[in-house]
C-alpha cells in the first residue's frame, strides 16, 4: 500500500490528503494607491483582499509579483505586472534594486511574514510603505491531524509547520517536501527534507509521488 501523502496548505490537490493550514481573515484598511509607483503582491490572498477595494483605484498601478502564479493570478484579475521574481521573498531586492530609490512602493501583505527584503531595501534606501490586508490563523483542521508515521508531509509556508507542530510532532520515519528554502528553516532541526524543485504546489506534490 502507497503511503500516504499529506498536504498543508490552502490550495488542494487530488493526490493527496489535502489539511487546510490557514483560516484568513481579511482586513481593509484606507489606502491612498494614488500616492504609489508600483504595488508588491507576494501572496493569493492579497489579491482577493484586493476585491474589497474600488478597481479602478489601483487597476492600473503595475505589481512586483513574487512568482509568476502570483502574477497570473493578479493578471487574470485585471492587473498590470511590472515584474515576475523567482518565488523567493528575499529574492525581491534584486527586482527592487532595478529602479530608482526615489519610487514609490506599496506592499500588501499578511500580518505576518517570513522575509524581510523590505527592511533590508529600506535600510539601502529605497521608499517602501507597507499595508496588512489579511491575518492568518492556524485552522481546526491542522491543529486537530493526526498521521501515520511513514506519511509524506508537504509543507507549504513556514505558518503551516508552525501550525502542525502545535499538537504534532514530525515522525523520523516521515518523508518531508518543503515549497521552499525559507519554509525549510522553519523546520525542527535534524529532520530531513527535500526542497520541490518550483515554488508551487503542483512542483510539491510530483516531488512526494516521486518519493520512494
Amino acid at each position: 500500500m502507497s503511503k500516504k501523502i499529506y498536504l498543508f496548505a490552502t490550495s488542494k490537490s487530488e493526490y493527496a490528503i489535502n489539511v487546510k493550514s490557514l483560516d484568513v481573515r481579511f482586513l481593509k484598511p484606507d489606502i491612498d494607491f494614488s500616492k504609489y509607483d508600483y504595488l508588491i503582491i507576494t501572496s493569493k490572498q492579497t489579491v482577493k483582499a484586493l476585491e474589497q477595494y474600488d478597481k479602478k483605484d489601483f487597476i492600473d498601478t503595475p505589481a512586483l509579483c513574487v512568482s509568476v502564479k502570483t502574477a497570473n493570478l493578479y493578471s487574470e484579475f485585471g492587473g498590470k505586472i511590472l515584474a515576475i521574481g523567482d518565488g523567493y521573498g528575499d529574492n525581491l531586492i534584486q527586482n527592487i534594486e532595478e529602479y530608482p530609490k526615489e519610487t514609490k512602493w506599496l506592499y500588501l501583505r499578511a500580518e505576518l511574514i517570513a522575509s524581510d527584503f523590505v527592511q533590508k531595501s529600506r535600510d539601502d534606501g529605497y521608499v517602501i510603505d507597507e499595508k496588512i490586508l489579511y491575518v492568518s490563523e492556524c485552522s481546526k483542521e491542522i491543529l486537530d491531524i493526526r498521521v501515520t508515521d511513514d506519511s509524506t508531509l508537504i509543507f507549504t509556508s513556514p505558518s503551516s509547520i508552525e501550525c502542525f507542530l502545535k499538537n504534532n510532532t514530525i515522525n523520523p520515519k516521515a518523508k518531508v517536501v518543503v515549497i521552499g528554502k525559507t519554509t525549510a528553516n522553519y523546520l525542527p532541526q535534524g529532520i530531513e527534507y527535500v526542497i520541490s524543485q518550483n515554488t508551487s504546489i503542483e512542483s510539491c506534490v510530483e516531488l512526494a509521488l516521486n518519493i520512494k
